[in-house]
């Protein structure tokens, strides 16, 4: 009988670390439209932080320099300072802005994604640190075959 209670005991605080308390996330589609709208870079950046200089060099963005296949482009991204906010844009396509992703707690930024790009054109990576201020980084890639049918 005490086994029993044992193992379901444990079966229960298993699944309350496993289950997270609350989960949300920004719908950055209804709260910031003109973004995902912006033909260019530097509209949809003021549209989704506004104008505030940011800050470069705390911020990486690994990228080819010669994207054979404008379908998948690798994009790696990291950072040195803990932010709340990372968002990916790209002035190759007719919308500008790619993804924004929301972070926890320490969000120390290393990851990696693809995108599309449909011509030779910049990667801009811009953060929204703890600390309120902006962090950016600019790499061009070229793109020998266009993602987008061309």
């Amino acid at each position: 009988m005490k086994r029993r209670k044992f193992l379901s005991l444990g079966a229960v605080a298993a699944a309350a670390t496993v289950i997270p308390a609350s989960l949300s996330a920004t719908d950055f589609r209804a709260t910031a439209p003109k973004a995902w709208e912006a033909p260019t870079s530097k509209e949809a950046i003021e549209a989704l932080f506004g104008s505030a200089a940011a800050t470069e060099g705390k911020i990486e963005i690994k990228a080819p320099k010669l994207a054979e296949n404008g379908g998948a482009v690798p994009i790696g991204i990291k950072s040195s300072v803990e932010l709340t906010t990372i968002a990916l844009f790209q002035d190759a396509n007719p919308r500008s802005a790619v993804a924004v992703f929301e972070l926890g707690d320490n969000g120390v930024v290393d990851m990696m994604t693809k995108i599309k790009m449909r011509k030779t054109a910049n990667v801009t990576v811009v953060g929204k640190g703890k600390d309120g201020k902006l962090y950016s980084v600019v790499q061009r890639v070229e793109v020998s075959i266009g993602g987008c049918g061309g």
